[in-house]
């Protein structure tokens, strides 16, 4: 047991990173419990058009996230071996990225949102108002375009940041968004303070401007204190960057990007194959969904907690030490989530009750919660051994473990018990959290060999 649990020291190094990251993600997932809450007092329709909105949208955020990642392997490494310069031009690229794509994700959200969206609206209405329903969606959908430049930028910033080993001012930045738009949901949502009531659309304005809000606390801690930060110090004095740096990081991003790309595609179809079951099968499962991510947040942080220490590890040529410390992550995130699952599964009658929704869809979601924190500790292991294997460079496999064996065996599998099955939501989405057991044993394998394990920045000046 001493090659899986690690010394105080250890601990406490993974405390100091991980809290203010959890702190952060369990606040926003909370809050986004809230708005969930909020915007479901408003009905049924309304919480069904912001969750499909918002499943079409996940599209763009994964892009980002996959962009962004590829850099951040780099990033990574480059602070682990003292290299600051390497550093800043590993910002300047994933700045390009952030750009480009936004701009892209606008137009394309402009002009193809409202059929994305139509394609959801399939199955039976349940007594809902399907058409009221499109129209929220689409109006709640172009108004979040306004908030994808500055999502976008917050992610460059706050994940360079994070490179650096510094959590605490991307968290308090979040914490204080995710406040501002809290506070902006009941002001606009519900029309207090004098406002006029603007129901799902008060929802997407209050998320825009928190997300400027963010954005503006994040660059102006990251510029006030370049001493502290000496890579964001002459950042946008040039806009070059060494060729042989960009098309290693291009070629290292590649794959990442078009794997979160896929991926969200590949979950944004398994929930529209869900939808064919109806619009109580759509709010159950957004509700589900908006307690997962609650749910999950230590998972997610750990995600950030092996790029971070096996990445800088990996950077300074510590390759036995990187090993060592990923072992013993992945343990602790077993032993955690395993716990997180058992409490779901208690928590799974009471999350219902926060919404107005029938009687039938409270039932639906009791169910599924229970199905979802059963099958946790199987996706937490899946999760961290992405990582593990993207924190070495290796991102060409982790597309075919991520992204193609979603195509290939999850889509495929939702896909054929939607369409040549009459099984209701409940088995269909068990048999579709639990195909993942297959994902957890294909990692297992690849952990064992420890082909991940390489530093990527020796050569790179």
């Amino acid at each position: 047991m001493r090659r899986f649990i690690g010394s105080k020291a250890f601990y406490k190094t993974v405390l100091t990173l991980l809290i203010p990251i959890i702190v952060q993600q369990f606040i926003s997932s909370f809050v986004s419990l809230l708005d969930n809450v909020m915007v479901g007092s408003l009905g049924r329709e309304a919480i069904s058009a912001t969750s499909i909105a918002n499943q079409v949208m996940m599209v763009f955020n994964l892009a980002i996230f996959g962009g962004l990642s590829g850099a951040s392997i780099f990033g990574a490494q480059f602070f682990g071996k003292g290299d600051m310069e390497g550093m800043r031009n590993t910002f300047r690229i994933k700045m390009y990225f952030g750009v480009l794509c936004s701009l892209a994700g606008m137009l394309i959200y402009y002009f193809m949102g409202r059929g994305f969206i139509a394609s959801f609206l399939e199955g039976e209405s349940n007594g809902g108002d399907m058409a009221l329903a499109l129209e929220s969606s689409v109006s709640y959908l172009r108004i979040m375009l306004w908030g994808l430049a500055p999502f976008a930028l917050v992610q460059v910033y706050a994940g360079t940041l994070r490179e650096s080993g510094e959590t605490r001012a991307p968290m308090v930045a979040g914490i204080i968004a995710i406040l501002t738009n809290l506070f902006l949901n009941w002001v606009l949502i519900f029309g207090n303070l004098g406002f006029k009531p603007m129901g799902v659309e008060g929802a997407a304005i209050a998320t825009v401007i928190s997300r400027y809000v963010e954005l503006v606390i994040v660059v102006t801690h990251a510029h006030r204190n370049e001493d502290k930060y000496p890579f964001f110090f002459g950042a946008y004095r040039s806009l070059k960057v060494p060729g042989k740096l960009l098309a290693r990081v291009g070629r290292t991003a590649a794959p990442l990007l078009v794997n979160e790309i896929l991926w969200s595609l590949g979950m944004t179809l398994i929930n529209q194959f869900y939808s064919t079951r109806g619009l109580n099968a759509v709010a159950a499962l957004n509700i589900t969904g908006t307690a997962w991510n609650l749910f999950c947040v230590i998972m997610f942080a750990m995600g950030s907690a092996v790029s971070i220490m096996v990445g800088q590890r990996l950077g300074a040529g510590e390759i036995a030490e990187a090993r060592d410390v990923d072992r013993k992550l992945i343990f602790l995130t077993e032993v955690i989530h395993v716990i997180i699952g058992l409490v779901m599964i208690l928590a799974s009658p009471l999350v219902p009750k926060l919404y107005n929704v029938d009687a039938d869809v409270q039932d639906l979601t009791r169910r599924l919660l229970i199905i979802a924190g059963c099958a946790l500790p199987v996706h937490s292991f899946a999760h961290v051994t992405y990582f593990t294997i993207r924190s070495g460079g290796r991102t060409v496999i982790t597309f075919f473990f991520d992204a193609v064996y979603t195509w290939c065996v999850t889509v495929l599998l939702a896909f054929c018990l939607t369409r040549f099955t009459d099984w209701d939501i409940i088995r269909v989405y068990l048999c579709v959290q639990f195909i993942d057991i297959l994902k957890l044993i294909i990692g297992l394998i690849m952990l064992r060999s420890d082909f991940w394990a390489r530093n990527v920045v020796k050569d790179v000046d």
